[in-house]
């Protein structure tokens, strides 16, 4: 993959970064784009776009069992991929690393596999108070259907998760907790180390959602001690229709399938199936190829600029925005969290989050308004949605100054 085009000279080169996004060149409605929405789905690097036209140019086939050349070659690529994301995030082993087609398949497969066979009732599932509906509706499906309790963890009046009230969630009845190593709407970062500990100290299994950690801070699984971590491909710089669910290969050795068909089988006769081994185990039917190689040069992309690197410049840009925005009147920052991810998410006095996300997009600054999939969130806050800022790392101080100006239009406009 062609390395990014920094200046070795630059400590942070974000005007080099910037170029080899593409679709940050265009304007919108005659404005230069200012996308501000990194944390719905992030824009692409010509790298990663490029490695997956070479694949379906002059790569692409059908993976695995195939014995001509163009299978094989395609089969090293997607098994390639896997060893990247085992490498990206720590993993010990390729056989713990699943890909599905995103974070919210995921953490389905885990509810439908590891908590149908793990779960009893009146066992219990703890989430905490700020999860995404993503990391909520499986597992009160799940709930429903095996008749288990799903206890919350209260948020605190800034939008942090107190460990302390994590520990007294749990009970002798605990069998999983799930959480967010940061969250989507407020950008709250999770004390996940200290949380997996006390769960595991209580014989409890633990789910990670990392699906808004990964694009921005180093992950280490095997550190973390996490049971379970899922993230997508599409929020780290890489296509959408795949992610990845990593597991300890002896809780994943131990669940049945999660989906049926081509792939995922050893044996098949009409009176019984055997499964393939790990990872296999979980892969029914053909898998997103080209979009894992794309995975594989986001990482690539995303480790040659250095997450330490991407980390520190997206907690400039986020201690400016939380500066400059704290100075409109009127203007409520939602979650204010000590540890936070490069996400602000504000309400106007006065204006729907919808009005100012439709407004400030006319200037050409696209953020996010809503309630971000965490509607408890926001019933929590009190607010019916928030308009969400969220940065990556091409996004720069002027255009937070852009942001700034766009919001002043929508006050001037209300006013009049």
């Amino acid at each position: 993959m062609q390395a990014p085009n920094l200046n070795p000279n630059w400590s942070y080169d974000v005007e080099a970064i910037r170029r080899d996004f593409p679709i940050l060149a265009r304007q919108v409605y005659g404005k230069p784009l200012v996308f501000l929405d990194n944390a719905a789905s992030a824009q692409k690097p010509r790298q990663v776009i490029q490695s997956m036209v070479a694949m379906m140019e002059g790569d692409y086939a059908n993976v695995h069992r195939g014995v001509h050349y163009l299978s094989q070659r395609a089969t090293d690529l997607y098994e390639g991929a896997r060893e990247r994301v085992r490498r990206f995030i720590g993993a010990k082993s390729v056989k713990e690393i699943v890909f599905t087609r995103g974070a919210t398949e995921a953490i389905n497969l885990v509810a439908a596999s590891w908590g149908r066979t793990n779960l009893e009732p009146g066992d219990e599932i703890v989430i905490t108070g700020l999860e995404h509906h993503s990391n909520i509706v499986p597992w009160q499906m799940l709930r429903d259907e095996r008749r288990l309790k799903l206890t919350v963890v209260p948020l605190r009046p800034d939008g942090s998760v107190d460990p302390d009230d994590f520990a007294r969630a749990l009970t002798d009845r605990t069998k999983l907790a799930a959480f967010a190593h940061m969250s989507n709407s407020l950008g709250t970062v999770l004390p996940v180390a200290e949380m997996i500990r006390i769960a595991h100290g209580r014989g409890v299994t633990v789910l990670v959602d990392g699906c808004q950690a990964v694009p921005h801070m180093p992950v280490d699984v095997q550190a973390l001690d996490a049971d379970f971590y899922v993230f997508s491909s599409h929020k780290v710089y890489g296509p959408t229709g795949i992610g990845v669910l990593y597991g300890k290969r002896a809780l994943l050795d131990r669940m049945p399938p999660y989906q049926g068909g081509g792939d995922m089988i050893s044996t098949v006769t009409f009176e019984k199936s055997t499964w393939a081994a790990l990872p296999a185990k979980f892969e029914a039917g053909t898998p997103a190829i080209v979009e894992a190689v794309g995975l594989a040069a986001a990482l690539d992309y995303v480790e040659a600029v250095g997450l330490e690197r991407i980390a520190a410049h997206e907690t400039d840009l986020l201690d400016y925005a939380t500066a400059e925005l704290a100075k409109i009147p009127g203007l409520q920052i939602i979650g204010t969290a000590p540890v936070k991810g490069s996400i602000v998410s504000f309400a106007l006095e006065g204006v729907h989050p919808h009005d100012v996300g439709t407004i400030v997009d006319r200037a050409g600054v696209a953020v996010r308004a809503g309630h971000h999939c965490a509607q408890p969130v926001m019933e929590f806050f009190g607010v019916p949605a928030t308009a969400r800022a969220s940065f990556a790392m091409y996004n720069t101080r002027a255009e937070v100054d852009a942001l700034a100006a766009a919001i002043g239009e929508v006050q001037e406009m209300f006013s009049r």
